[in-house]
């Protein structure tokens, strides 16, 4: 079987597709007849060929992407200090200084620098009551804040873009179920709590060195990655043909993209496609959403992914314990957990 460092594409890289599709949501979501299984098959074809596609019609307002962009660009613009004093921890939540990550996704690129972007992290906005925090399961701790006198309207304003963001995701998975050849509610049941991560990045203007990024090429770690563009330049896709191609900025659409974990899940069918972020020639900030399954979950290849030609390509494993993965081997600060971890153990 293939090791958890690999991310299978399909062999017909020639008929892929080379550009990013645009696809409409709109009449799925308002429910008319014959449109999930349209927009199905569209999302279908675009994970099986490309990885990525925008989505217009999804249904979160733009005044609500609008309002997190300056929420985290008043952020961004706080003292060091400040963002240091909410350096992330071990649950992979609060600030990542710039040069703390080298992403190294296996057969992708061989990442030599360490990559320029500064980011804040979020997931779950949990209180000190809640069972996960209660019984320090990874990956599932407090947020780190800020004071709100020092930022004011953030954690106001990230737990609507959570909220909306989440609603999006359940909303896209009879889409993606449907797709797979699957019930439309088939995929529910692995979403019941959904594990959620909320990236956000500035990315600085400078020179880069050589072979160095605002994000290296990888790939994302999860079921799908969904993405409000800004309308400043710097993600790029390589497409199956070998190519990088620049991810434009659409007005009114949301990038989406497969993640690791739904690449092992569909038993290399849908695909999990490197990219990267330039550094930019002016300050480039995202609000990045993963959205992922419950922790629990086991990525045991669907039914519809696997037969007499096509066994089973990866060994399963629980999301939970795939972020644990995919988090030490790309990001210092958790490399180093990990190492006290094993020291302590």
């Amino acid at each position: 079987m293939t090791s958890a460092g690999d991310v299978l594409i399909p062999s017909n890289a020639r008929s892929a597709l080379d550009e990013i599709p645009i696809f409409d949501a709109t009449a799925c979501f308002g429910g008319e007849p014959g449109a999930l299984v349209a927009l199905a098959d569209q999302v279908r074809r675009a994970q099986e060929e490309i990885g990525f596609y925008y989505l217009t019609g999804h249904g979160v307002p733009q005044d609500l992407i609008d309002r997190t962009f300056a929420a985290i660009e008043r952020f961004f613009a706080l003292p060091d200090n400040e963002k240091i004093s909410l350096k992330v921890n071990e649950h992979q939540i609060g600030y990542i200084p710039p040069k703390a990550s080298l992403l190294k996704t296996s057969g992708i690129a061989d990442n030599t620098k360490l990559d320029t972007n500064e980011a804040f992290q979020l997931m779950r906005d949990r209180s000190p009551s809640d069972p996960k925090v209660v019984d320090g399961i990874r990956f599932n701790g407090l947020n780190q804040w800020p004071d709100e006198a020092r930022a004011p309207g953030l954690r106001d304003t990230m737990a609507e873009y959570h909220d909306v963001m989440s609603q999006l995701g359940w909303r896209m998975l009879p889409v993606y179920s449907a797709a797979l050849g699957l019930e439309p509610n088939h995929l529910f049941q692995y979403f019941r709590d959904p594990h959620f991560i909320n990236r956000n990045a500035h990315y600085a203007p400078g020179t880069a060195e050589e072979n160095q990024f605002g994000l290296a090429p990888h790939s994302d770690h999860g079921f799908v990655t969904f993405l409000p563009l800004s309308d400043v330049p710097g993600l790029e896709v390589k497409t199956q043909g070998g190519d990088w191609i620049a991810a434009p900025h659409v007005p009114g659409a949301m990038l989406v993209n497969t993640g690791e974990f739904l690449n092992r899940w569909t038993n290399g069918r849908f695909i999990a496609t490197p990219h990267r972020v330039l550094v930019p020639e002016r300050d480039r900030y995202t609000i990045t959403f993963f959205y992922n399954p419950s922790d629990e979950t086991v990525n045991t290849p669907i039914s519809t992914c696997v037969d007499a030609d096509n066994p089973a390509r990866f060994e399963p494993t629980t999301f939970i314990r795939y972020l644990k993965d995919y988090a030490e081997g790309n990001y210092l600060h958790q490399a180093e957990y990990a190492k006290r971890q094993n020291v302590a153990g």
